[in-house]
């Protein structure tokens, strides 16, 4: 599998875009997808820039084109807790509410396709087809919000480390199939990011990490390639019974 080619805003548009089957415009129609269009654009946000900070004005909305960024949310004390994870075709913002809830901050390099937000709510209520995926996607994100849950809460380190690479390859489209063959994907977390989001040390996790490689569950491939040799056996190790239940 070859890996795809980076992407720059400037070579960017809803035509070839890479997320356009699954981001919040993938029912529109073409003239729908035209008014899209003229609303849009692009701006590139550095590994480690802020997106956007709890308790700002929410000027923008907008869908996780290329990059990974994180949800956190900083309490009195100044500790900070990693809630979840924004991966491409996430959206960045909720219509209808004026101020972030969050910390939104680019773990990788992002590209973000953004939307003004007021034009944004206007649109959404003369497309019916715009609700229709806003709906869908905020009710899949209330699922990986329980799913993160159940993985911080009662999973073992090495369930946890399993079932990150399995949201991240289905995530990815890296399993394209009944089949699981050749199941490759990008891992753009970096050690220490996924250390914090799921709570373990970053020993533990490298320590994980060259387990399953011991096993032959997975490869690594250059510096951020994830090759599944097995998938049936890292779906075993994450935990969960066949129909995506937890085995307790």
């Amino acid at each position: 599998m070859i890996s795809p080619p980076v992407l720059k805003p400037a070579s960017l548009n809803c035509i070839d875009c890479p997320i356009k089957h699954r981001a919040v415009c993938a029912y529109c129609e073409k003239s729908e997808m035209a008014m899209l269009e003229m609303m849009k654009s692009y701006k590139t946000y550095p590994a480690g820039s802020p997106i956007i900070f709890a308790g700002d004005r929410m000027k923008f909305v907008g869908s996780v084109v290329t990059g990974v960024a994180r949800l956190s949310q900083t309490m009195e004390d100044g500790r900070r807790q990693m809630v979840g994870l924004l991966l491409p075709s996430d959206f960045v913002g909720r219509p209808g509410r004026s101020y972030a809830a969050f910390d939104v901050e680019a773990t990788t390099d992002v590209i973000l396709c953004r939307f003004e937000r007021k034009p944004f709510e206007k649109l959404l209520k003369d497309i019916p087809h715009l609700r229709e995926r806003m709906l869908e996607m905020a009710l899949d994100e209330l699922d990986s919000a329980r799913e993160w849950m159940l993985l911080l809460g009662r999973k073992t380190a090495r369930e946890k480390i399993a079932s990150l690479l399995i949201i991240i390859a289905r995530r990815q489209n890296a399993v394209q199939d009944e089949t699981h063959t050749d199941v490759q994907f990008d891992l753009s977390l970096t050690r220490e990011a996924m250390s914090e989001y799921l709570g373990l040390t970053l020993e533990t996790v490298s320590r994980q990490i060259n387990a399953l490689k011991k096993d032959n569950i997975i490869a690594l491939e250059k510096k951020r390639r994830v090759v599944v040799k097995d998938f049936a056996r890292l779906l075993s190790e994450t935990g969960d019974d066949e129909d995506g239940g937890f085995l307790v």
